[in-house]
This record gives C-alpha cells, structure tokens and sequence, in this order.
C-alpha cells in the first residue's frame, strides 16, 4: 500500500471488458515526506475520488481481479481509501 495524490480521471476510447464502467484515476505516488515519487500511474477506482484527493493505493493485482472477476484483467493498481482532508498523514506516518 501507497499513498498517492489523484490527479485527475483518465478516459479512454478502447479498454479491456474487465475494466468497462469502471472509474480510472491518475494517481501520483507520493514518498513519505509528501513529495511526487517516480511516474504517474493509473488505478481503478471504486470509492468516488477525485482531483486533489489522497489516496491509499494497493498494486495487489490479483484482488483487483478478484474484485472484478476477471483473472485475465490486465490491471494491477486500485483504491483502497480516501484519506480524510483533516489529517497530516505524512506528519502521522513519521
């Protein structure tokens, strides 16, 4: 698991059945001070998220998969929370 900043919603013409109706977010993986860390990925989002959001990301595959109940999902990352706007959770991390 893994913080990250949503930054907006990716919409896409062509995507695989598994992923049809469900909602994929831009996400910046953030490091323990808070910082953008390596490049931006997208996750599957099921919570509501939006811009501006933290989130609690997970690169757990499978249960993705699981969730979606599709084995042959070419997913790989995925919501697991929204960090409440009233917490440091960098500050709370350390």
């Amino acid at each position: 698991m893994q913080l990250a900043l949503v930054q907006g919603r990716a919409t896409t013409t062509v995507r695989h059945r598994s992923l049809e109706g469900q909602k994929l977010l831009v996400c910046q993986q953030l490091d323990v001070a808070g910082d953008p860390s390596g490049d931006p990925i997208l996750a599957v989002d099921q919570l509501g998220a939006g811009a501006g959001d933290v989130v609690i990301i997970s690169s757990d595959g499978l249960g993705l998969r699981e969730l979606l109940r599709d084995n042959n999902s070419p997913v790989r990352w995925w919501t697991l929370g929204i960090v409440d706007a009233g917490m440091n959770v960098m500050q709370d991390m350390n």
